[in-house]
């Protein structure tokens, strides 16, 4: 495998490098899949097109086995203006490949190509291109338009660069590894005055200002420092003048947790909190809460396989099996709900964080991460 791979380590820098000059959104993957699929078909992989819009099903045969694993990568790039001065600059302004997607689509190309050649496997090998991972819930959209249905499979995998954990090194824990994510938009109206007179109407700043102080006690006083949770406040928007106090202020932000008791918990406190503050300042004030990703789980049937395969590529030392969950999100749980399985982090090596504008995918990562994918393809589906 380690020749193969090095031989065309230069080929998937420059898939990987076309893929980051042509970032595309969420649902409007539409050159990458063009591209994903034509590539696989120059493989001899068999192609389905069309889930979730935008979404690639490459599927490998050989032998006679049942048995059938998946493999997924996400396509999607995010709604940031990329800051780096490279060669294969993002070119088009507004949107960058800044979470490691393009990466992440050419490891799973690469083990696509070395799987298709040698098929050194007995069963069925899905490999799962997935849009709109950002925000959108792709992997939800492609299981509601039959995924596993049509594609079924004993254990489905996912796997994700990160920047910070030591280069070519494996995280993974059993259980919940990345947090739920949640939104919610609180509307708070007041009635609006000339800022002169402020005693002739009902600020809803004010309110909305108590509200942002109030909520910052749910996670501290209301839930089990055991069971952990974030609530943040990224937006407040209100008014558009120095000297009219506005009729209404919009708060949003999100929410992470890792259970549905912690989630619910979460939504009952805001919105008792929210509507008792506006009522006390004589102001009315509504919660609109939005269940977003479920915490992705990892089964430990996924993990004994996932842990032993990257164990057999870096060594034990550099896999932590235990690793911190995150209170990052990802839709693959969506996926681990249906099916037992893993998702894992591959240590990136120093450099900015995933959805900063100076991001950018680490090359040094794309060969290992192809033989990971190829290696656990051929542990599961091992020849009896």
């Amino acid at each position: 495998m380690t020749d193969f791979f090095d031989d065309i380590y230069e080929e998937l820098v420059a898939w990987r490098h076309d893929f980051h000059r042509h970032p595309e959104l969420a649902f409007e993957e539409e050159r990458t899949s063009n591209l994903v699929a034509e590539r696989l078909e120059s493989f001899g992989v068999e192609v389905t097109r069309g889930l979730a819009g935008t979404g690639v099903v490459g599927t490998l045969r050989h032998g006679t086995s049942a048995r059938a694993v998946g493999l997924r990568a996400d396509m999607d790039a995010l709604p940031i203006h990329e800051l780096n001065d490279l060669p294969y600059r993002s070119q088009s302004d507004g949107k960058m490949h800044a979470c490691g997607h393009d990466g992440h689509t050419v490891m799973l190309l690469g083990a696509a190509r070395f799987l298709a050649e040698t098929r050194r496997f007995d069963g069925t090998v899905h490999l799962i291109f997935q849009p709109a991972e950002e925000n959108e819930g792709g992997g939800k959209v492609m299981i509601e338009d039959g995924l596993f249905e049509r594609f079924p499979v004993d254990r489905v995998y996912g796997l994700h660069n990160f920047p910070g954990f030591s280069e070519g090194s494996f995280s993974m824990r059993e259980g919940a590894i990345m947090a739920a994510f949640d939104k919610f938009e609180i509307t708070v109206e007041g009635r609006g005055t000339h800022a002169a007179f402020p005693h002739a109407g009902i600020d809803p700043i004010v309110v909305a200002a108590q509200i942002v102080t109030g909520l910052q006690s749910v996670v501290s006083r209301r839930v089990d420092p055991i069971s952990r949770a974030v609530l943040s406040v990224t937006q407040i928007n209100a008014g558009n003048t120095w000297n009219v106090i506005p009729e209404v202020v919009t708060i949003r932000g999100c929410t992470r947790s890792f259970t549905p008791k912690v989630q619910t918990l979460l939504e009952s406190t805001m919105k008792t909190m929210v509507e008792g503050t506006a009522e006390a300042y004589g102001a009315r004030a509504e919660l609109e809460y939005t269940r977003g990703y479920p915490p992705t789980v990892n089964t430990a049937d996924g993990i004994e396989i996932a842990g032993a395969v990257a164990s057999g590529l870096v060594g034990e030392e550099r896999v932590d099996l235990d690793v911190k969950p995150t209170m990052g999100s990802e839709d693959f749980a969506f996926m681990l709900q249906e099916c037992p399985g893993a998702y894992v982090l591959l240590g990136a090596g120093p450099g900015p964080m995933v959805h900063h504008p100076r991001y950018d995918f680490n090359d040094g990562i794309l060969t290992l991460g192809a033989r990971y994918w190829a290696r656990l393809a051929e542990t599961e589906l091992a020849p009896a």
